[in-house]
Order: structure tokens, then sequence, then C-alpha cells
């Protein structure tokens, strides 16, 4: 985080190639009334983008550039139509969707299909790997903390999402979708607590644990009982590799496709074979993957419990550690129990889903919201604005200076170099953000370009009695209970829906950092301090969802107010701070991949194989998706032909 407030200070004192054919295709009808099955397909797709000198996106460190690879990174898509109507849902294994990237993505699909893909039957979401190229925002916060607007990123991501979407869109044929969950245990922690315990007491009483350790799966196979792909939703932070790491990888959650994929396209190479296996994030915003907890890495004592500081070094002292003895053990050893019950669900899924379709889209100007609270009183939302605790990150990644976590006052020092240099916030906005003691008053910066969204989608699609809520942001622990309970009560008023399956899926199509219950808020930790629309937040989140169910349950989703569209900004309008890639040279009589150190002859079980060569920098590589940096062969004696055992995709490159 400390690249985050350096960065804001300093930059203020400074003056899809594809083939494209239109398509009027009308969804095609899977049958009678009578016949319980639906036409599904499902895609999967390479999005990784530059692996070397650009920042990783999540936690908004400038400086954590990426230094190679460790996996790829995909899109993933499912595709399910009822003989009416058509749903997409996408999880890409990236940071989380930005608005301009779901603008591009939504432009794409209209020159390929028209309006058959849409705004309001499109969810893209993305699972927060924090170890993803950045640089796919139009905003100035996030293009500070990216480097700016990087081209290679998004269209590589972009060009991913829409071929994931084409290859499930290929691949539809008549096929059947069953519901089952359970929990996966040991495998995420409240990182605050504290928080958490501002909660209602009654409310609290009603869930045995502080973090859901719910895992809901939707299973697809086609009428023969084949399997196609599961998306199990499971809240947890994709933080196992830490804020010390530079390989492009997909964490915790992506190696939980990783292990169910590789089980199931037997044979195949990562990202190879036609069983797609997706683990989207649900209500993750306080659920950290660090299961040991937290200490002072200088003393190996207890954080401060309030704070998340230490005694010597405050917050940057105060790291929370995963199960394993390093970052990529705690991965997989995250990503396996995760692995391990999906698996065992898509086993015994026998629930299943039936009825028909249904979507609703809206976009909200978040900063001008009236939350009814109750008969007599009301709240308002926000102008965006960023709070102190904010600059002093989380347990999963502290920051450098002297913020703390929990802080309800101002700090005169930094107040002052915000006010010389960002002005004073407005009192308008700090009576409104209270309790919140305003860092960055980020809604009345405008300069170059807005600093954060105003307009956001709120989207809601159903699949039979499944209900998937796509917010716009991290959810926490408990607002993510309420957003579920909310548009259950909605969707089941007057028996429209039963025994409804409400899932909570986060990151999706807008970021707009966190959403905090309004108890959580007051206490402004890092998630409260990162609720940029105020304490009432949720509650609009809320009444917007339920507007959403209310009209599906009703059959008036043709009444929905589109409302306000967001802005596309121009190229043009965007800046980059990255410096040029260099031109790759040579040593002189030193050759393009020349080994200088060659590995050994023989190795035993477990060593790692090494090798030294001259290369140029992955950045000159151009457009490297569905390609591989590196293959490790095998020599098949009885054919005296090398076949290909791992690329970079693999866990063990």
């Amino acid at each position: 985080m400390t690249g985050v407030v350096l960065g804001l200070l300093t930059i203020l004192t400074l003056d899809v190639n594809s083939d494209v054919h239109k398509t009027t295709e009308e969804p095609i009808n899977p049958g009678s009334p009578g016949n319980n099955f639906y036409l599904i397909g499902v895609g999967r797709a390479d999005c990784t983008g530059p692996v070397a000198d650009v920042p990783l996106m999540g936690y908004a460190n400038p400086d954590q550039s990426a230094g190679g690879i460790h996996t790829r990174l995909f899109s993933r898509a499912f595709i399910v139509d009822d003989g009416s109507k058509r749903v997409v849902f996408v999880s890409a294994e990236i940071g989380m969707v930005s608005q301009r990237l779901r603008l591009e993505v939504l432009k794409a699909l209209e020159v390929k299909y028209g309006t058959l893909y849409r705004q309001d039957n499109v969810v893209l979401s993305g699972t927060h790997t924090h170890s993803g190229p950045a640089g796919y925002f139009q905003y100035t916060l996030f293009m500070i903390t990216s480097k700016g607007y990087i081209k290679p990123s998004i269209q590589a991501i972009v060009a991913g999402i829409v071929k994931s979407i084409d290859e499930a869109h290929k691949s539809m044929r008549p096929g059947r979708i069953f519901l089952n969950k359970g929990n996966v245990v040991d495998s995420n922690y409240n990182r605050s607590p504290h928080s958490y315990l501002n909660n209602p007491e009654e409310e609290r009483k009603r869930y045995k644990t502080n973090t859901d350790e719910q895992i809901v799966s939707l299973k697809f196979t086609d009428l023969d009982g084949d399997g196609m792909g599961i998306f199990s939703w499971f809240a947890v932070h994709p933080v196992s590799m830490n804020y010390t790491n530079r390989m492009v990888n997909s964490d915790n959650l992506g190696y939980a496709s990783y292990l169910f994929e590789q089980e199931k396209n037997i044979g195949s190479l990562p990202g190879e074979g036609p069983f797609v296996a997706a683990f989207p994030t649900s209500n993750s915003g306080d659920a950290s993957p660090n299961t040991r907890g937290p200490y002072c890495v200088n003393t190996w004592e207890k954080c401060d419990y309030i704070n998340s500081s230490c005694p010597i070094g405050g917050t940057k002292m105060c790291v929370a550690f995963g199960p394993g003895k390093d970052m990529f053990e705690s991965t997989r050893i995250i990503g396996e129990s995760i692995y391990k019950k999906a698996k065992e669900l898509y086993g015994s899924a026998q629930q299943e889903i039936y009825g028909s379709l249904h979507t609703a889209h809206q976009w909200v100007n978040m900063t001008d919201v009236t939350v009814l609270i109750n008969s007599t009183h009301s709240g308002k939302t926000c102008k965006p604005a960023l709070g102190h605790s904010f600059a002093a990150g989380t347990i999963d990644g502290g920051g450098d200076l002297n913020f703390t976590q929990g802080a309800i006052e101002g700090d005169p020092f930094w107040d002052g170099i915000r006010d010389a240099i960002l002005g004073k916030p407005s009192k308008e906005v700090e009576d409104c953000q209270n309790p919140k003691p305003i860092l960055f008053s980020t809604g009345e910066m405008n300069w170059p370009l807005p600093w954060h969204p105003e307009i956001v989608d709120v989207q809601m699609i159903t699949i039979g009695s499944v209900a998937i809520v796509a917010v716009p942001g991290e959810v926490t622990t408990m607002s993510g209970r309420r957003i579920r309970e909310a548009v259950k009560q909605e969707l089941e008023i007057n028996k429209a829906f039963t025994n409804t399956e409400v899932v909570v899926t986060g990151l999706c199509n807008v970021y707009t950092h966190y959403i905090a219950t309004y108890e959580e808020y007051q206490v402004q930790r890092y998630e409260g301090a990162s609720t940029i629309y105020g304490p009432h937040t949720l509650s609009a989140y809320i009444q917007n969802f339920r507007g959403l169910a209310k009209a599906i349950a009703q059959g008036k989703t043709g009444e929905i107010p589109k409302g306000p569209e967001p802005p596309f900004f121009k190229d043009s309008q965007l800046f980059s701070l990255l410096a040029a890639v260099p031109v790759d040279k040579t040593p002189t009589n030193i050759t393009f991949g020349q080994v200088l150190e060659q590995v050994n002859p023989v190795y035993k079980v477990g060593e790692v194989a090494s090798v030294t060569f001259v290369a140029g920098n992955p950045r000159n590589s151009g457009d490297m998706r569905d390609k591989t940096f590196v293959t490790v062969e095998k020599l098949l004696t009885s054919t005296s032909t090398w076949d290909v055992v791992h690329t970079d995709a693999s866990w063990e490159t």
C-alpha cells in the first residue's frame, strides 16, 4: 500500500484483432417445454498478458512488477440457453474486472454476435489473483498504481475472455445442470475479526464461523451424463502468493482449477481438453487464505488485535502466514483443499436444476443513492473516498508508512500533505463518509480523469432456482450473507421462486473496492476504509439487488430503467507511466538461445532442474497467448521421439 500513497502524492506534483462476423442467430430451442434440459456450452481460453516488467494487480504496489511466469492465466465461461433466453458467466483469472475491460468485451461480442450477448446476460467476474498483469483500468487511481494504461495487458484479457465465450458458444449441446454444496474447512481466515464482531450479536449467532466456509457448485453434463464442467464459488482471497512474489500465476483458486482439469482432461497439457473447471470467488472481502494468522515477524509475537500492528515496525511487521512452509506450498495446500471438496460435490451432485432463465441489469450512480433504513429514517451514499486505514493495508500485505488499521481520526502530518497537494475534502464529503477520516477524496478528484467510477453495474441472472448476484466489488463475509438473504426473500415473495440458492459472486463488471456492513464500517479497518461510497454502501446495493430480484420474480425485467451509462474514455485520454521496453541485445560473441549453464545429466526425484541461457525480454515477444515460453520434453525410447510433458502453464515450471 505504500506504493499507493507515495504514487498518488507524487503524480499530482507533475503537471481485438480477430476474424469478425455478424450473426443473427436465434437461440436454439432445446426442445418442447416438457424437456428437462438446457443447451449448455463451456469454454476456456488463455488470457495471460505481459509476464515481465509490468506491475502485478492486487497489492497496489507499482514496484511489484512481473519477473516471469509460474502458471498461465485462463478465462473460463459457461453458456446456458433455455430455448428463449441465454446467459453467459465468465470467471477470468485476473485481479478483478474493470469497467473499461467489460465495455471492451461487450463491444467485441456485439461485433461478432450482434445482440445475442449483451450487458444484461453476460456476467464477467475476476478470481482476484494478485499475481496477474495490471494496466486495464480507465480511472486515475488504478492507473497510478498500475503505471498507467497498458495496452498489451487489456488486449490479452479481452481476447481471452471473448475466446472463452467463443469456445463455449461452439460447444453448446443439450445437457443438464446439477447443484451441490458443502463446506471447505481450514481454508479461509477472517483477517478483520474485530470488524466482524461489531455486527449485531443476534446476527452473528446465526452462523458458526466468521468466514463463509460454504462452497456452491454447478455441475454441467451432456444428456449421456458425461461431464462438461463445474463452476464452484468459494470465499477466499487468492493471496497465498504474497506481496514479494513476482511470478505471474493464478494463485489458490487457479490451482484448484488446474488440479480438476488435469484430472478430467487425461493426457492433455494444462489449458487443453474439453472439461472446464472454474472457481469464481464469492464474499471473500475479509477472508484470507493465511490460516495461521498474523504475527510480528521481528518478534514472533501476536499482532495487536484491533490495529494489526506491532510495537516495533508497525503494520509492515504484522504478517499473516499460510499453512505451508512457503507461499508456493501454501498455494498448493489451499487450492488442493478447495479442489478436493469440489471433486466430492461433483461426484455426489443429484439436485437437478430446472426452470427458465432470467437476466436483469441496471447502471446506477452509486454516489447518489437514497437508502430507506426504516419507515422514518433514510441514508445516502457518498462521493467516493478512501480512509487512512486504506494506506495501512492488511495482514496479507501491510503498508510501509505509519498508518494503522482502525483509524477513526486523521493524522495531522498526512492530512497536511494531502491538503497542500490535493486540497482539503469538502465538508459535505467528510460528513457523508463519517466516521471515516479521509485520506483521498477521490470523488472530488478529476485530473487528468476521474479517480473512481460513479456509474456501476448491478446485475443478476437466474438459472432455474439458482440466482447469481454479480457484485461490483469485494464483499465481506457478513455483507455477502445479507445480500443472499435479501435476494432470496425478494425472489420467493408470492412463491415466484422456491428453494432458491443465491450465489454471491464478487469482483464483477466494474471494480469499486470493498463493501463492508454499516457496523464494520464504523470500525474503519482496511475493508471499511476501502468502502468508497460511505457507510450506506451495502444498504444501497441490497436495495438495488432487491429491485432486480423483484423485477425477475414479477416478470417485469423489461421495465427496469437502464440508468446512466458509464463513460468510455478514448485511448488518447489515458496515460502510461510504464518505461518503454528496451531493445534486446546480446553480449559480444554471444547469441540468443546460447546455453550458459547446462542442465545436469541426471537428477533425483524432487530435485529442481535448471538451465541458464541467453534470451530477450518477454515483453518483446508480442502476444504469447496459447503459446509457451518453455517446454519440458521426455524422450520416448520406444519411438525415439520427444513428448512435451510440461509447458509454462504447468505447476512444475
